[in-house]
């Protein structure tokens, strides 16, 4: 029978039959955990993951930094407890042996766990100090292009007064790989500008595959450190040697800068916060009431024990002390002015 005549009514057409919501593909998310403190973010966001994105499809990977190779000396491996509740919550834990930068560099971890996702499946990788608001299926990623976050400051290049200058040193790196620069730049921005420069802050990142994603991404980032060259002889590597690669890596596969409809990542959908002190200082309520929620959970609650940053939490310090601190000022101040405030007080739980 056809829908809408039976009762008289007029049948509907097909553009207002309901619609199911447009969903990614499906993909893993990619994360690092290792003892201290990070194993305890990396719980948290896996938990925050499992609240507000119940449907996700893909999985979740946690890389774990075994003591070995670049490792050799340490121990980086998570506790017992927090690799239990991980594997309770559903991650998938796999080793990772670090051959290039492990203790010298651990940033790097990120750089070498892209070897152990699955090959052919689009990722997203996710810094772990990181908590999920939003349903991230939901997020319209094109892996075909990849890109990365833009919430981050000018931190990288600093250039000598009597040169190279910005423009110069950038292109250096983008000659040394056989890329384009003019390509990746935004004609929007001054030419003096450091945001004209393809730059990122590394805290997520995407991409169709991350087998050929993270040896490009290997072997430019130990090119780099081995050499810089002359452009970057006066130039800071630590720690900033994945930002200076991943823009290069990320052109070089057809991506750039993310567009409007990603705008959830870094807003409604993950927040990025770093760590607790710098969460309760310029984090959204959202994300701020989540890391509260969660911290109360009985698969969580117990992480926390004997971490400093958790008095944040529990003692109310960040609502009655941080957050006052930075409340009603129109432009939020520079990370690096946050951490002296936060010190000065004695706040810099971290």
């Amino acid at each position: 029978m056809t829908a809408g005549v039976a009762d008289g009514s007029a049948p509907q057409p097909p553009g207002d039959i309901p619609r199911p919501r447009a969903l990614s593909p499906q993909f893993d998310i990619l994360i690092v955990a290792q003892g201290g403190g990070i194993d305890r973010e990396a719980a948290m966001l896996t938990a925050s993951l499992r609240r507000n994105a119940p449907g996700f499809r893909g999985r979740l990977i946690v890389a774990e930094p075994q003591p070995s190779g670049a490792w050799e000396g340490a121990d980086p491996r998570m506790s017992g407890a927090a690799r239990a509740a991980l594997t309770d919550m559903g991650a998938d834990i796999r080793p990772l042996h670090a051959h290039h930068f492990g203790r010298s560099y651990p940033h790097g971890n990120k750089i070498e766990a892209l070897a152990l996702p699955d090959p052919g499946r689009p990722f997203l990788f996710l810094d772990s100090d990181t908590v999920v608001t939003g349903d991230i299926d939901a997020v319209p990623f094109d892996f075909a292009r990849p890109t990365a976050s833009m919430r981050r400051e000018f931190t990288w290049p600093a250039p000598p007064l009597y040169g190279p200058d910005m423009a110069a040193i950038w292109d250096a790196l983008y000659r040394r790989f056989g890329l384009d620069m003019a390509g990746s730049l935004d004609p929007a921005q001054p030419v003096d500008h450091w945001e004209r420069h393809l730059y990122f802050n590394a805290g997520w990142f995407i991409g169709a595959d991350a087998g050929p994603f993270g040896r490009r991404f290997t072997d430019w980032a130990v090119a780099v450190r081995d050499e810089p060259g002359d452009a970057l002889a006066s130039q800071s590597l630590d720690p900033w040697l994945d930002q200076i690669v991943l823009p290069l890596v990320i052109h070089s596969l057809g991506g750039g800068r993310p567009g409007p409809e990603l705008a959830g990542m870094d807003g409604a959908v993950t927040t990025h916060y770093r760590n607790l002190p710098l969460l309760y200082a310029r984090g959204p309520a959202a994300a701020v009431d989540e890391i509260e929620a969660i911290a109360a959970l009985p698969q969580i609650a117990p992480l926390l024990d004997g971490w400093a940053p958790a008095r944040l939490i529990r003692d109310g310090i960040g609502r009655r002390r941080i957050a006052p601190m930075f409340a009603g000022e129109p432009v939020p101040p520079r990370e690096q002015a946050i951490r002296h405030r936060l010190r000065q007080e004695d706040l810099w739980l971290a």
